[in-house]
């Protein structure tokens, strides 16, 4: 019976995934070659900025560099969502346009796989939210809802980068987060001492995170509490 269950599970699972765009050989794959708990986690940072390797990527680094020192064993890795065709429609089941492109369907296994325990999403911040190119991620993240919720539990960490000091950037971080509670993540803010509900950065206009003392400490807080509870949760 058990194992009966199991099978109509990654059935479902599988099923929902081809609804997204992902292969079904593929998901399987990315899950037989999944290592168990034990051999340590993964933290995965998210920068969805449009500007490929600038303000917001450095705040990524800065956070999976803080991730990777509060847990050494543990891997990181970057992805930059900048230049890639992520079209937000295809969450409403409006299908591609002939000759479009769409490349969420790869990011699909990389946070799927059962070794990454937590998560960073970094985005600039627009006019007080986050960019555009962020919530075409967010909305199409509803394909690991209908995966039976594949992101459930992992913990999720938020930043947020302004062009000034009062920008935006909390109003960011915490539209961010709705989506990630809706996915059953558990979602932590900025440890101590700063402790808040994310990473909130200013640009000074040469995307050197470093500048702002402040928000820099919070990036570093952020990753190190992401990487904290995911190693607690994880045991």
């Amino acid at each position: 019976m058990d194992r009966d269950l199991k099978r109509r599970a990654f059935l479902g699972m599988t099923g929902a995934a081809v609804a997204g765009g992902l292969s079904v050989g593929a998901y399987a794959q990315a899950q037989a070659e999944s290592p168990s708990s034990g051999k340590g986690i993964k933290v995965v940072g998210i920068s969805c900025s449009p500007r490929k390797g600038k303000s917001t990527t450095a705040a990524v680094r800065a956070a999976l560099d803080a991730a990777k020192e509060a847990a050494p064993d543990s891997e990181v890795e970057l992805i930059e969502l900048a230049g890639l065709k992520i079209p937000g429609s295809v969450a409403a089941g409006v299908p591609l346009a002939e000759g479009e492109g769409d490349d969420f369907p790869a990011l699909v296994p990389k946070l799927a796989d059962p070794k990454v325990a937590g998560i960073i999403v970094a985005s600039p911040v627009y006019f007080g939210n986050m960019s555009a190119l962020c919530k075409a991620f967010l909305d199409r993240c509803i394909t690991f809802r209908k995966m039976g919720f594949a992101l459930s539990n992992k913990i999720a960490g938020v930043l947020a980068v302004g062009g000034a000091r009062n920008g935006g950037q909390e109003l960011t971080v915490q539209s961010i987060q709705v989506a990630l509670l809706c996915q059953e993540m558990i979602v932590v803010g900025d440890g101590s001492p700063t402790a808040h509900l994310g990473a909130t950065v200013l640009n000074t206009g040469w995307d050197n995170v470093k500048e702002d003392e402040f928000g820099f400490k919070t990036l570093c807080n952020l990753g190190r509490r992401v990487a904290e509870v995911a190693l607690s949760i994880a045991v």
